[in-house]
């Protein structure tokens, strides 16, 4: 995540609190090939999800000859993230949304790439093309939360996580993120109802302890 603009000592240490776990979370997942399930991020495509109406033509010229390659530059690019090869990667996500734009796994994936090389007007661009398509899924959101909050626009990520909360609200990650962001926000009830959701989900949750040790929840 970008750095901050605090001064040394007391006051960096603390941003390090809020930034260093969210961003080690989340810069991990593009190294490790998604640990997320991309499969559960297959738009519907008879029913798109606000499509910009230009794009919409371009759907209706996408055969299932054509989804079925896009898929298959999908897999490959999963499984280059996978064993850290990330330009690779890259090429095969953008062959993949050049073939099917409506390729949810290929943006979201795609997203992560950006995310991993600090191009993040470019990661909340596909994330949100993603969550368009599923808008049920809570990893785009996390995703996007991550790199707002590295373009330093915290209350962008905080209604993100907020949604993303509501679309699970079992997903122990989201919770800790979004007490991470509400500590920062300096709101404390809100950071620590998240921190103790997340410790409830998840006990060994280091950070969401951590968190709540200090909000004092």
């Amino acid at each position: 995540m970008a750095s901050s603009p605090f001064p040394p000592r007391g006051l960096a240490r603390r941003c390090q609190i809020w930034q260093r776990p969210f961003a080690l979370a989340l810069m991990g997942i593009a190294l490790s090939g998604c640990s997320f399930d991309l499969g559960s991020l297959m738009p519907e495509k008879d029913k798109p999800q606000e499509a910009p109406k230009a794009a919409a033509a371009t759907e209706s010229a996408v055969s299932p000859g054509i989804v079925t390659e896009a898929q298959t530059h999908t897999a490959k690019a999963q499984a280059l993230a996978k064993s850290g090869d990330a330009a690779a990667a890259l090429d095969e996500f953008n062959r993949a949304v050049a073939l099917d734009p409506y390729n949810a796994q290929a943006l979201y994936g795609r997203a992560l790439i950006y995310q991993g090389n600090n191009q993040h007007d470019f990661a909340v661009a596909d994330f949100s093309a993603a969550s368009g398509l599923n808008p049920q899924k809570a990893e785009p959101l996390l995703g996007r939360a991550n790199s707002y909050l590295a373009l330093g626009k915290v209350k962008e990520a905080a209604a993100d996580l907020d949604e993303a909360s509501e679309a699970d609200p079992h997903n122990a990650q989201v919770w800790t993120a979004r007490g991470q962001v509400y500590e920062r926000l300096g709101d404390r009830a809100k950071a620590a109802m998240s921190y103790n959701r997340a410790v409830a989900l998840r006990p060994r949750d280091d950070t969401a302890r951590s968190g709540l040790a200090r909000v004092g929840g």
